[in-house]
């Protein structure tokens, strides 16, 4: 058994696949740079090969190909950039078809991940829950006449593409004040992401920021209050490889947004197990299994999972087509992944002819 890795050399994430290939007893994986596949460059497949295709990561080059020339810092050209990644997956979908090698994950639906509109949409069709969505918001004067209709007063404002919180916006209203919680810094170049989450409280402030992300595309959706976790709100990074949820990890933060990068810190899944008990810890699972399943596809899917106050309602904020990255985390207790990484788990997966590899 042979695969092959679409990435970025360098990064992480093909590092500790092939990591996890050789403490498996498997070759390592032959590297294709995103760079070559975003360049047009010949694309050799063998019969039989397993293509994995993993995140174009921090690559200054593959951002350039992707969205165009431009700082790696900058906020928007999702829209851009969705086009040419969706075109780039078309593209190896089709080589693996013509040359007999299989696909770790359905193309189609790495792509419907990557639009929170249409994830979204997919989930709430077939029954997940997930927050309330504000619809064809194309800037700062709809949104509020949405959040008007809606009866909204705090919404979460999502670029379409986006990923790693950049350009999320956490907004809050109320008669004469406006506060917007975002990691977006407005410079006279454009919006820039910041690894430091600030506040603009003045109306001009919030509408040039709206305004400046629309062009992109908005997901804006109900800002539902988290649970807390030691005196701080947390939400839940859930890993399903072949339909089981198998790594979970709780991120915790002072501020709207959890993601590590942005001064988020992993907390105690053990004290929020015990907190929500047997039952609700199984619920809260299946919800994550339920999400998963939205996409049959693909052989992982990282779900993102809101944990309401009172620890008795679940939504999901978002799915991840790349949300395995979560080093030194092992599988949880009891489970098909107990005591390996996320990787391996996927390696294991397939040598057990799981499911949810695509042909």
């Amino acid at each position: 058994m042979t695969f092959v890795v679409v990435g970025t050399p360098g990064d992480r994430r093909p590092e500790l696949f092939a990591a996890a290939c050789r403490s498996s007893g498997l070759p390592a994986p032959r590297l294709v740079p995103w760079t070559d596949v975003l360049r047009g460059a010949e694309i050799v497949l063998e019969p039989g090969e397993l293509l994995r295709i993993d995140s174009p990561g921090e690559d200054r080059e593959a951002d350039a190909l992707l969205r165009g020339a431009g700082h790696p810092a900058r906020v928007g050209g999702g829209a851009r950039w969705y086009r040419t990644f969706t075109a780039a997956l078309r593209r190896l979908a089709a080589v693996a078809s013509a040359s007999g090698a299989r696909l770790l994950g359905d193309t189609e639906e790495i792509g419907i991940m990557f639009d929170k509109r249409l994830s979204h949409a997919r989930m709430l069709a077939a029954g997940v829950p997930v927050p309330p969505a504000l619809p064809d918001v194309d800037g700062y004067t709809v949104l509020r006449a949405r959040m008007d209709e809606a009866r909204e007063r705090r919404v979460f404002v999502k670029p379409a593409h986006g990923s790693s919180a950049s350009g999320v916006v956490a907004l809050q209203t109320a008669p004469g004040r406006v506060r917007a919680v975002t990691s977006a810094v407005r410079t006279p170049d454009g919006l820039f992401n910041s690894l430091r989450v600030r506040a603009y409280e003045t109306e001009d402030e919030v509408a040039a920021l709206i305004d400046a992300l629309a062009p992109d595309g908005l997901h804006v959706e109900r800002w539902l209050p988290k649970a807390m976790a030691g005196g701080r709100a947390f939400d839940l990074r859930v890993v399903v490889i072949g339909g089981e949820p198998t790594h979970a990890v709780v991120r915790t933060s002072r501020h709207p947004m959890t993601n590590l990068h942005l001064g988020g810190a992993r907390g105690d899944l053990d004290a929020v197990q015990r907190a929500l008990g047997e039952d609700g810890w199984k619920r809260a699972l299946d919800v994550c299994a339920w999400a998963a399943s939205c996409f049959p596809g693909s052989l992982m899917v990282g779900v993102d999972l809101l944990v309401g106050i009172g620890l008795k309602r679940f939504a999901v904020g978002e799915v991840n087509a790349f949300g395995d990255l979560l080093p030194g985390l092992t599988g949880l207790p009891g489970g098909a992944a107990e005591g390996v990484d996320t990787y391996t788990a996927q390696v294991r997966a397939v040598l057990a002819g799981s499911r949810a590899c695509a042909t």
